[in-house]
């Protein structure tokens, strides 16, 4: 039910950004949290912040853009 473009339906790559968003944004703030909770080091809120976006917010990202393209 959408439109196609290029062999990839808009619908399906829709769901696909939708996922990813919504993937990014929950390991996030989950990581923040146990990051922030159970580093050992001393700057814990600037080590759980750039950790929870930059490194666990993009592969919640991507796990979630591959969920909404296989759903």
């Amino acid at each position: 039910m959408g439109h196609d473009c290029g062999g990839i339906r808009v619908g399906r790559l829709g769901r696909g950004l939708l996922f990813a968003l919504a993937g990014f944004l929950l390991c996030a703030v989950i990581s923040y949290g146990l990051v922030r909770q159970f580093s050992p080091r001393q700057d814990r809120e600037l080590e759980a912040a750039m950790t929870s976006v930059f490194f666990y917010g993009p592969v919640g990202a991507a796990l979630g853009f591959v969920a909404g393209l296989l759903r």
